[in-house]
């Protein structure tokens, strides 16, 4: 079954309603019947605002107890709001009992290392700089009663430049930086570091001051490498990279037969700051009478594959119709969670 990678249309292209307007500041929504070149940010598929989700009948009945907590986001807002409860509640333990540095009789414990992923409006910087300092600049976060020292870090001058004006009312203690300025007193003043959009290039310069930083944590936020593309990297950065856990994703996309389109998500959405037990939902709109609802289809223990989700989708379209034509995904730069394009 082949499927293609999907990029968002221009501000001009029309939206079938109920859709909102994609740059509304509350809402955005992709058109997903526009196939444009690989690499680019995107927003949100086009779904129906969901309501409270319940398993479909492939599910068994641990399955389903388990995945019937979270609800798809169908907005900007909600995304934003979605991935700042994760943030701040996984970081409230090690920013508050930090990880003791080794000695003699204390091994050398783990550093909290974490991912986030949110769809983007553009593939514009500005666009960046903005959904990081929705996210960063009044994250609820503290750290014995005080604001925490944060330390965000961007790939080029460039970025930092922006991000200084976007983060210029922020509520929290926010210092914007390019990876070639820091200094080891920069590191050692904060009290998080936040690698915004890095690139695959950059790695091995972020692995050492990754390193510098510890034990504090660290987090990957929208990085630029496609997720099949971290099992190409060197043993050593692909260690690395896989040292840090995902505590929130999101990824739209759409399955499309020639009678039949469903909209869906796959969705990772850590709660409470519990990592263990968490996997990652692959959800379908599914008609009930007149209404559409987001449906877990099936949940996966870890990060699956394109091969997976497009299987798993192909044999739910293939369940409803014999005429099923593809799957199209939604693809976002700046988290790359679908991996490569595929060849047409």
């Amino acid at each position: 079954m082949a499927f293609t990678l999907l990029k968002p249309f221009s501000s001009q292209a029309n939206l079938r309603p109920p859709l909102l307007p994609l740059l509304n500041p509350t809402n955005f929504f992709l058109s997903p019947t526009i196939s444009l070149p690989h690499q680019t940010h995107l927003a949100f598929s086009s779904f129906h605002k969901p309501t409270p989700i319940s398993p479909i009948s492939s599910l068994s009945s641990s399955q389903a107890t388990s995945s019937t907590l979270l609800s798809p986001p169908s907005t900007r807002e909600e995304a934003i709001s979605q991935a700042k409860t994760c943030i701040s509640t996984t970081l409230k333990k090690p920013l508050n009992n930090p990880v003791s540095l080794p000695t003699r009789k204390l091994k050398r414990q783990k550093q909290p290392r974490y991912r986030v992923e949110i769809p983007v409006i553009d593939d514009s910087p500005s666009s960046l700089t903005q959904l990081a300092a929705e996210v960063f600049s009044d994250l609820p976060i503290t750290r014995k009663g005080a604001k925490p020292s944060i330390l965000v870090l961007w790939s080029s001058p460039k970025l930092a430049e922006l991000a200084h004006q976007a983060f210029s009312n922020s509520a929290n203690s926010v210092s914007n930086l390019d990876l070639g300025s820091i200094s080891s007193g920069t590191l050692s003043s904060c009290d998080l570091a936040v690698f915004v959009a890095p690139e695959e290039t950059q790695l091995e310069e972020i692995r050492e001051i990754t390193d510098g930083l510890y034990p504090k944590p660290v987090i990957f936020f929208n990085p630029k490498w496609a997720f099949e593309e971290e099992k190409e990297f060197s043993s050593g950065l692909g260690g690395f990279v896989e040292s840090f856990d995902v505590v929130y994703s999101f990824m739209g996309l759409e399955v499309k037969g020639i009678l039949s389109q469903r909209k869906g998500v796959v969705l990772k959405c850590v709660k409470d700051g519990v990592m263990s037990g968490e996997g990652w939902l692959v959800m379908v709109e599914e008609d009930e009478g007149k209404k559409r609802e987001m449906k877990v289809a099936t949940r996966f223990k870890k990060r699956p594959s394109i091969g997976e989700v497009e299987n798993v989708l192909y044999n739910l379209m293939a369940a409803n119709s014999p005429v099923t034509k593809s799957v199209k995904f939604l693809k976002d730069l700046a988290s790359n969670v679908t991996g490569k394009k595929a060849k047409q």
